[in-house]
């Protein structure tokens, strides 16, 4: 009998000052009998004949899962100071994927977003115009904007699916989450092969509603 394909896990973060989280989320979705593929680890497929970001997204395109830590660090990969993160892009095309996808986000992006919308500063062009002068703490404003993407901001409230995210304040905190969220392994196989069935009957019925 051929043996069965794992399920692959992408964990999408940036590395700076949670290198010991991703070591515990990487043994622990090991141990569940995942495969994982995480840039710390080193163990997402590289093609020698794209660039990093386009790995990144392949890698996306590819994995069965999806796991997103958004951080108070916003990450590396931007060609200039206007576009994305490697890890931004990611979240964004597993969005549009509609990747089967849990994301945790650390408490002080929540409060930063709560604190900044509070005093008038409520979406993405308003967020633009401030400048964050170096600190320890949230080092571009951009990482409210991965966590808005997240929760679905931009879709009317009644619509929103798939915008569940797990806030965060300690290494133990996220490690829960995976650890509860991923533990079940058959439960997962079997919420995925559903999650693919109701996206075929989907298109089946938007290809008939095309027919003349």
């Amino acid at each position: 009998m051929a043996k069965k394909k794992k399920l692959i896990v992408m964990v999408s973060s940036t590395v700076y000052g949670i290198e010991e989280l991703l070591e515990r989320i990487y043994a622990i979705l090991t141990r569940f009998g995942y495969e994982v593929w995480m840039s710390h680890k080193g163990t997402v497929p590289v093609i020698s004949t794209k660039s990093a970001f386009e790995n990144c997204l392949h890698a996306v395109e590819q994995c069965d899962l999806f796991l997103s830590l958004i951080t108070t660090h916003y990450g590396s990969g931007k060609e200039d100071a206007e576009s994305r993160s490697i890890t931004h892009e990611e979240l964004l095309y597993a969005i549009e994927l509609n990747k089967p996808r849990w994301i945790l986000a650390h408490d002080q992006v929540v409060f930063a977003r709560t604190l900044l919308s509070n005093v008038g500063y409520d979406n993405t062009k308003k967020r633009a115009g401030l400048k964050v002068k170096r600190n320890p703490v949230i080092d571009d404003l951009r990482v409210i904007d991965m966590y808005e993407a997240a929760i679905r901001h931009e879709v009317q409230f009644a619509d929103r699916k798939g915008n569940w995210v797990q806030k965060f304040g300690t290494a133990d905190d996220a490690q829960l989450y995976a650890s509860a969220q991923f533990y079940r392994y058959q439960e997962v196989e079997c919420f995925l092969e559903e999650h693919f069935k109701n996206q075929a009957a989907v298109a089946q019925r938007a290809a008939q509603e095309k027919k003349p």
